[in-house]
């Protein structure tokens, strides 16, 4: 019915726009790109970036740092059973926050990168920051009107389900 050659011709055409869909995020507009990602000739010299502390390791400094500095905050908090200082309950809230912030700014620079979404980057990285200033609101209230980030976490550990209640 149909030529060997056709199939393996509509197969491969197939595999090459089921390719190009799956690199993208469907919903976001991207800018067009160059073939192969390649800008220039290619006999023309490569231009390196130069090296900017504020680019790559910084982020990855902070990030190290604050999981290093996470592990006798949440040490202590579970040592204590959930009874800390306001002091320390603050601290382990506001680190946390930031470990959590520079992890996303992360996986957006490398799933959303500018150079192939553009705006929606920028888009991404002002939601980031908006919702963490947010956070940092609700860490404010958490430890002003409830019992911290530590009470709470202990309340949703003892507390009861519906099941149990009823029992």
């Amino acid at each position: 019915m149909f030529s060997k050659g056709l199939m393996q011709r509509q197969a491969l055409r197939t595999l090459h726009q089921t390719g190009k869909k799956s690199l993208t995020i469907p919903f976001l507009s991207t800018l067009p790109q160059n073939p192969g990602g390649v800008k220039g000739d290619v006999n023309e010299a490569y231009q390196p970036p130069s090296p900017s502390r504020i680019h790559g390791s910084l982020h990855w400094d902070f990030q190290r740092v604050t999981s290093v500095a996470l592990l006798p905050l949440v040490g202590s908090s579970l040592a204590a059973g959930g009874d800390v200082s306001v002091v320390a309950d603050s601290v382990l809230a506001t680190v946390l926050l930031g470990h959590i912030y520079v992890g996303y700014q992360s996986c957006i620079v490398d799933y959303i990168p500018a150079r192939v979404y553009g705006k929606n980057h920028n888009y991404a990285m002002y939601l980031l920051t908006l919702g963490s200033l947010f956070a940092l609101g609700g860490i404010y209230k958490l430890e002003t009107e409830e019992d911290g980030l530590t009470g709470v976490v202990k309340k949703l550990w003892t507390a009861k389900s519906a099941t149990e209640e009823k029992q």
